[in-house]
């Protein structure tokens, strides 16, 4: 896309101060947006570019303002021209969470993150987001059953198999609007949180932000596509954010027995939906590097088969019907 390479340096060059600037790739992610590290006077900014008949930046505006607000560490927005999809970011910098994740710094960092999320939950907007409905949670658990099972691994389904599979997404979907709704960042994980020297973390990717299950960003962070930890840590983590969220009145009249159901059965939407997302990546948009994290992703809802009786037949499917198909 050269041409658009020239509009974007072309508005970059209209803006004061920035007539003479490097300019490099920084990063894609699983959209059509693209990124770009400028250097000018000193200076480090990140430029967007999101073709505007391919993505509406409205939401990633609105919701980085939002945050922004509320004091939370996303990229300030210096210039925008929407017209032409084009932004000019603040530089949060190039040190991911998931770069930095170890046994040793892991309580620290996600000690920070978790923070992060309290005062997103416990501040951040109400108004203007789309909720997380009913229509959304299942169109979401459907992309594992078209791109996972029906496009990548060629899997043709019984009847009772697409009867469990209804069954399992009207119990996920019902455990999520059960749930306190609260502001929901909806991509709160290690590749979207960037280790900062001052108000880490910084946050990323937030412009899908909606009104949803409050167990939702905790899932994504704690039990990550991109990382994994013992369960007992996990556990450990999800249990002080419980206690967190009580004294910041996310929560009031939950237990902690009822929170970590609603966290293990939301972490099964989620894990659904992303081992679709991954398929689809691979097969619309040819980027195969994603289909690695598949079997992590599911690995999460195998790991719960003894704790929720109602998944044993979804457990059974997955190990039966499609951990064989990943391995070949």
């Amino acid at each position: 896309m050269p041409q658009r390479i020239e509009q974007l340096k072309a508005w970059l060059t209209s803006l004061p101060g920035l007539r003479d600037f490097s300019f490099e790739p920084a990063s894609g992610d699983a959209s059509f947006r693209r990124y770009f590290r400028i250097r000018a006077a000193g200076q480090s900014y990140i430029a967007m570019d999101a073709p505007p008949e391919k993505e509406d930046s409205k939401p990633f505006v609105q919701v980085a303002q939002a945050f922004e607000s509320i004091g939370l560490n996303v990229p300030h927005i210096h210039a925008k021209d929407l017209s032409q999809g084009f932004m000019l970011l603040e530089d949060l910098g190039s040190v991911l969470y998931l770069d930095k994740l170890t046994t040793e710094t892991a309580d620290r960092l996600y000690g920070d993150a978790l923070g992060a999320l309290a005062t997103l939950q416990a501040c951040g907007p109400l108004q203007g987001l789309p909720h997380y409905d009913r229509t959304l949670l299942m169109r979401e658990m459907g992309l594992f059953r078209e791109w996972l099972l029906g496009r990548e691994l060629s899997l043709t389904l019984t009847g009772d198999e697409q009867r469990m599979l209804d069954q399992v997404f009207t119990l996920l979907a019902d455990n999520a609007l059960q749930q306190p709704q609260v502001c929901v960042h909806r991509d709160y994980h290690s590749r979207n949180l960037m280790v900062t020297e001052r108000h880490n973390p910084g946050i990323l990717d937030f412009q899908d932000a909606v009104i949803g299950p409050v167990t939702y960003d905790l899932v994504s962070l704690l039990r990550d596509c991109y990382i994994s930890w013992p369960g007992e840590q996990t556990q450990a983590w999800v249990m002080g954010y419980f206690e967190l969220a009580q004294h910041s009145g996310v929560l009031r009249t939950v237990d902690e027995a009822q929170f970590l159901t609603w966290f293990d059965l939301m972490g099964v939407q989620r894990h659904l939906k992303a081992s679709g997302i991954f398929a689809r990546l691979n097969q619309r948009d040819g980027k195969s590097g994603y289909l690695k994290e598949i079997p992590r992703t599911l690995g999460y809802i195998d790991r719960l088969a003894d704790r929720h009786r109602q998944l044993e037949s979804l457990v059974r499917f997955l190990r039966q019907r499609v951990a064989p198909l990943m391995m070949n």
